[in-house]
């Protein structure tokens, strides 16, 4: 409701500019309506992992998406609503996420919408177990706020719109180890308070090579696909495709770290070490990140912020690896 109704000075504070004022104040105003739908969508996916349906979670999810897709499609290109449009698919595309699981009451799960309990211990526990993917989200907040103050400090708009396209590669190649993480903390859990030693060193050590080979794919495949990505997001300015495809292959260096972080961090909440998690999401998200987008660009213009990333990810993989060796026979791993 704050947001809602101070958005648009909000806006302006962040870097809007009155080209982009309007549909900012626009788009944002649709989906914070959304937002309750939006947090339920994403708290049902950890509880029906827990309750062994993962399978069921990943198809809620890939429906809620595909309405996306269509909503896109239909109110965008056939239907003349624009950018509002957009929004909208977002906002009941999670509708859709939220309602699915919401309407589950009879099913062959362990999972059960009842009387609520209040525990209000249980509860505190919890919150400071999720503080470092709450973190996360906040320094990915800041941290984007910062690109586009100073990508627009240094090549305007277009800076901002190969950005745009950086950030939607990232979070696809993300969303797989972001989804591992979720999927695997459980069992962690599970394993670690069970005391199934083996398992869980057998855990660490078959994550640890799956990450290994995704990065190299994922790398890979953004340098590989640099300029057709870039046509098929900014083909229409020769300019900006050209200054996408720098940015892209410079930015995909950062492939081969981060899932290890990612990992790390969700390894740590699996173990109930939600201060370890944190201070990795911290490092990586907010701390490094700030310091190479500010630092950087003064030393290699805009390829420092290209850079910046790569920079922040690759100090905070120290930090998991250091971690991760201090913390072994603690945990038994």
């Amino acid at each position: 409701a704050v947001f809602f109704v101070f958005i648009r000075p909000i806006s302006y504070a962040v870097g809007a500019t009155e080209l982009t004022i309007d549909d900012c104040v626009l788009y944002g105003r649709i989906l914070l309506v959304s937002l309750p739908l939006f947090m339920l969508q994403n708290s049902f996916q950890s509880f029906l992992a827990t309750a062994e349906k993962p399978g069921f979670g990943l198809k809620v999810t890939v429906f809620a998406g595909l309405t996306n897709v269509v909503l896109d499609f239909l109110l965008v290109y056939v239907l003349p609503f624009g950018l509002a449009g957009a929004a909208l698919a977002t906002a009941l595309s999670q509708a859709v996420g939220a309602a699915i699981p919401l309407f589950l009451r009879e099913n062959d799960t362990p999972l059960r919408l009842g009387r609520p309990c209040f525990d209000l211990r249980a509860l505190w526990r919890a919150c400071c177990n999720g503080a470092s993917e709450m973190v996360s989200n906040l320094s990915g907040s800041l941290v984007g706020i910062l690109y586009n103050i100073q990508l627009m400090a240094i090549v305007r708009e277009n800076g901002v719109s190969a950005y745009g396209v950086l950030m939607y590669v990232d979070f696809i190649f993300k969303a797989f180890f972001f989804g591992y993480s979720i999927a695997v903390t459980p069992v962690v859990g599970y394993h670690y308070g069970a005391q199934n030693h083996a398992e869980l060193k057998s855990l660490l050590r078959k994550s640890l090579i799956i990450t290994v080979l995704v990065s190299l794919v994922m790398t890979g495949a953004s340098v590989t696909l640099a300029g057709p990505i870039a046509d098929l997001f900014v083909g229409y300015d020769t300019a900006l495709h050209d200054m996408t495809v720098n940015a892209l292959r410079i930015y995909s260096v950062s492939f081969l770290v981060f899932g290890f972080n990612i990992f790390g961090s969700a390894f740590f909440t699996g173990l109930n070490d939600g201060t370890d998690s944190a201070l990795i999401s911290f490092l990586r998200t907010l701390v490094f990140q700030v310091a190479a987008i500010l630092l950087l660009p003064r030393w290699l213009d805009i390829n420092g912020i290209w850079l910046a990333v790569t920079a922040a990810e690759s100090l905070t993989l120290l930090v998991t690896v250091s971690l991760l060796a201090a913390k072994r026979r603690k945990y038994h791993y």
